[in-house]
């Protein structure tokens, strides 16, 4: 019947299905653009099949045919969408939910061959499976968008850093000028030393010269003549005796020429020790400081300063998730941990909002709300006071805090704030520390925070043998 159909609806010049059927006064149909084909060029329209002559040329729509042919296509999409059994021909609506797991259809399921079987309605069973699907698929969806955040966070992260590269070899030119220029006008006044010495000794050397060559020429002289006087006759030579005599005792001649003491030059003064002298002098401009911070970890809204030395608060910037980095609390942690020893370290705090600084452990999660963990002291609300939870909060009874020294004693779990100032006790925790431990310091004021630097000195100590 399918294939009946198909050639009933189909024009006679295309053999396609009709497609815009028109019809002729002869009661014949074809496509609109076949008929068009067929009588280009002809001078006369006739029937391409009956070959009567057309009375119109532009014949009327077979509108019933049309919407015959449109039915009969939608339901040819439709009849090849559905499965069949390829035993009966019939719809397959059963599939095994056990052992024969495979679709069936009604004729099928009443077959001796399924007898044991059992079976449940396909559309009932697909759903089932459609919902299993979708929570994978679901969680695969999940993964993929986890996927892609991470990759986007690896892609800014690859970007930052050549920022951070470039930026930090620009800060390491920059030092390095420094300390060329230092020891370029350090080897400048040396040898300026070195070249006036020369200049003065070699002076030195030749006001020596130029006298002995005067005393020469002045003892030349006199030799010479007191030659004469002894190769004069007698009476002559004594004539002249007592006059030539005293020529000869103005010569002094009791005390030799010598060379001047210390006439050259003091290598020992230049070259002892230059380098060790160089470095000691270097130390006026070159500063320490105990501890520093780790831009890595710093809260986007935090701003270092180039020196990693101090820290305000400031507009949000667009850096990496990376893992180090803390997310819930604008803190940033220095680039060193302690697991054992004393360490000590100076802050100033000249703000009159909120700051914090002390201690946190490793181990805290750094992308979330940070409970436990810390041992910190802090201004809040115009008040100071000392926090370690889950402890309660502690007010402190100090007066206006402009410089803090925090020291750290891993071994005998013991953290102490003091007052620079005043040099007098502020605080101290004590706990049984057992993580790595990193200073921290946390800031919503735009003012900076900043870690003080420590006086750096040279000492010397003699090797005993």
């Amino acid at each position: 019947m399918s294939t009946q159909s198909e050639k009933d609806l189909s024009c006679p010049v295309c053999h396609d299905i009709f497609k815009d059927p028109v019809i002729l006064s002869c009661s014949h149909s074809f496509c609109k653009d076949c008929l068009q084909r067929w009588w280009r060029g002809k001078q006369t329209h006739k029937c391409p099949l009956c070959k009567k002559i057309s009375l119109l040329s532009d014949p009327p729509c077979n509108l019933a045919l049309k919407n015959l042919c449109e039915t009969f296509l939608l339901g040819g999409d439709q009849r090849a969408s559905e499965a069949l059994c390829s035993l009966h021909s019939e719809k397959l609506k059963l599939f095994g939910i056990l052992d024969h797991r495979q679709p069936v259809c009604l004729v099928c399921r009443d077959s001796e061959t399924h007898t044991d079987h059992r079976f449940k309605p396909i559309k009932e069973f697909a759903l089932d499976h459609r919902k299993v699907l979708q929570k994978s698929l679901k969680l695969l969806q999940e993964k993929l968008k986890l996927y892609e955040q991470v990759k986007g966070n690896c892609d800014q992260t690859a970007e930052h850093i050549k920022v951070q590269a470039q930026h930090t070899e620009r800060q390491i030119k920059e030092q390095f000028e420094k300390l060329h220029k230092f020891l370029e006008e350090e080897e400048e006044t040396r040898i300026s030393a070195l070249r006036e010495e020369e200049e003065q000794k070699s002076q030195m050397m030749k006001e020596k010269m130029e006298s002995l060559s005067r005393e020469i020429a002045a003892l030349s002289d006199t030799v010479r003549a007191t030659e004469e006087e002894l190769k004069a006759e007698d009476v002559a030579f004594l004539l002249n005796y007592k006059a030539t005599v005293e020529r000869v005792q103005q010569r002094p001649l009791l005390d030799n020429p010598k060379l001047p003491s210390g006439a050259l030059i003091d290598k020992a003064k230049h070259l002892g020790n230059l380098v060790f002298h160089v470095w000691n002098k270097m130390k006026d401009m070159v500063s320490y400081t105990a501890v520093i911070l780790d831009p890595n970890t710093a809260n986007p809204k935090l701003l270092l300063s180039d020196d990693m030395t101090s820290v305000r608060h400031g507009e949000r910037q667009k850096l990496p998730e990376n893992p180090e980095r803390i997310e819930m609390h604008p803190c940033v942690l220095s680039s060193d941990g302690f697991t054992s020893g004393t360490h000590s370290w100076a802050v100033e705090v000249k703000n009159d909002t909120f700051w914090a600084l002390g201690v946190l452990q490793e181990s805290v999660r750094r992308k979330e709300q940070i409970l436990t963990g810390y041992w910190e002291i802090c201004l809040l609300d115009g008040k100071y006071m000392a926090v370690s939870p889950p402890q309660p909060s502690k007010v402190l009874s100090v007066k206006k805090l402009q410089r803090i020294r925090v020291h750290l004693d891993w071994n005998k779990g013991k953290l102490s704030f003091y007052d620079l100032d005043t040099n007098s006790h502020i605080h101290t925790f004590k706990h049984t520390f057992t993580d790595r431990l990193f200073a921290h310091i946390s800031s919503w004021n735009d003012r900076p925070l900043k870690i003080l630097s420590e006086t750096v000195s040279v000492t010397t100590k003699q090797i005993q043998h």
